[in-house]
């Protein structure tokens, strides 16, 4: 390399350094399961949040939906699974920003944490762990999904070999657990990640944070992006009318999605800075802990959603069994070995059983892509 290319790389890299925290997880102190030489023009973590965005998985975000399935707005109007990734990454870099932590770092988990959720939410999540169960390979979890693709899938089932921070922060995230203040459990290694993933699998219910700080936040942020935006979501979709939320919520907290974002933010920030924990103060956390039922009471579980979504209940075990019969009688032609097992390495294809591989599949699809399994399957076209 050029040497005084090699100077510019290397004084910004030390500038960056300069402006975190002493809470900041520092790069220099993350490992990698394969061990890598260093990049020089990026720091560890720029290198896992690249691997990440231009991994397939990353791509398929576009066509995941968040709670609003089966509807002709999803593609233009509704949230869909990329917009919340984006979401969480802006907000939980501006919280990061603030307290003096590593943004490198946040961006990359905020980046992955959601790789692993099958089509159709988690509705659909609900309904591929069922089937796993069914076939013996344990319930199914969206965040041990994302860490099971960048560690199994991606790169042809070669994985991506990221950093452990990156890892543990993908596997910790949560936005369906309601937390005050988060503490990092600092003391994880790879053998409590291992055991959480074989518990969580036999169907036991688990306390978990991240590892970092940095971790934390995006677990926090997770919560933050998508409390308002499913709200505008169920306004425009006709489920709701802004007059229809709690007032003594929308009192403290606002009724738009910019301004829940911005009070949310606020709070993380006062409660969080300078501080070995991450946290909402406790009356803003009760006010939020109040829209989130709202929103289970009047969005996630309404009729009109959870209708749209039985086809989902119907047939994730009839395609499950197709597919893992597909794989029992070799059919080439099935799209679980033309678009999945056949780009697969050997290291894939024999460390994991025809069940998991199915799961695997399944979950990698977009909601389009589903669809038109079950058309060619249940409806073929006969000429």
């Amino acid at each position: 390399m050029d040497d005084k290319l090699y100077k510019i790389f290397e004084e910004v890299k030390r500038k960056s350094e300069c402006t975190l925290g002493p809470r900041a997880y520092r790069d220099a102190d993350a490992k990698r399961m394969r061990p890598e030489e260093p990049d020089d023009m990026r720091t560890q973590f720029a290198v896992d949040r690249d691997r990440i965005l231009y991994s397939g998985a990353y791509r398929r975000y576009h066509g995941k939906t968040q709670v609003f399935s089966f509807t002709n707005l999803i593609d233009e109007e509704m949230t869909n699974r990329n917009l919340h990734i984006a979401y969480v990454s802006q907000i939980s870099r501006t919280i990061g920003k603030y307290l003096g932590l590593n943004t490198e770092l946040i961006e990359a988990i905020a980046l992955g944490h959601d790789l692993g959720h099958p089509p159709f939410g988690h509705d659909g999540e609900i309904a591929l762990s069922d089937a796993c169960v069914r076939h013996g390979i344990g319930h199914f979890h969206h965040n041990i999904e994302s860490l099971h693709i960048v560690d199994h899938i991606s790169r042809k089932g070669r994985g991506l070999n990221l950093t452990f921070p990156v890892r543990d922060g993908i596997i910790s995230h949560d936005g369906e657990v309601h937390n005050t203040i988060l503490y990092p459990e600092k003391d994880k290694n790879e053998a409590r990640i291992q055991e959480y993933i074989r518990l969580k699998k036999e169907g036991m219910e688990l306390d978990w944070m991240p590892a970092t700080l940095e971790g934390c936040v995006v677990r926090i942020t997770d919560t933050i992006a998508y409390i308002g935006q499913d709200i505008e979501d169920a306004i425009r979709f006709n489920l709701l009318k802004r007059e229809d939320l709690p007032q003594k919520v929308t009192d403290k907290l606002g009724n738009t999605n910019s301004q829940i974002i911005d009070t949310l933010i606020r709070s993380v920030i006062i409660n969080s800075y300078g501080q070995d924990w991450i946290a909402f103060d406790e009356e803003t956390s009760y006010y939020l802990l109040e829209l989130k039922k709202f929103n289970y009471e009047n969005i996630y579980t309404n009729e009109k959603v959870k209708k749209s979504n039985k086809i989902i209940y119907r047939t994730m075990g009839i395609m499950f069994d197709k597919y893992l019969e597909d794989i029992e009688k070799n059919n080439r032609e099935s799209k679980i070995f033309k678009h999945f097992l056949d780009h697969k390495s050997p290291e894939y294809r024999e460390g994991f059983s025809p069940a998991e591989q199915v799961r695997d599949f399944i979950a990698t699809m977009t909601d389009r892509y589903y669809n038109e399994e079950i058309k060619d399957y249940l409806l073929p076209w006969k000429w």
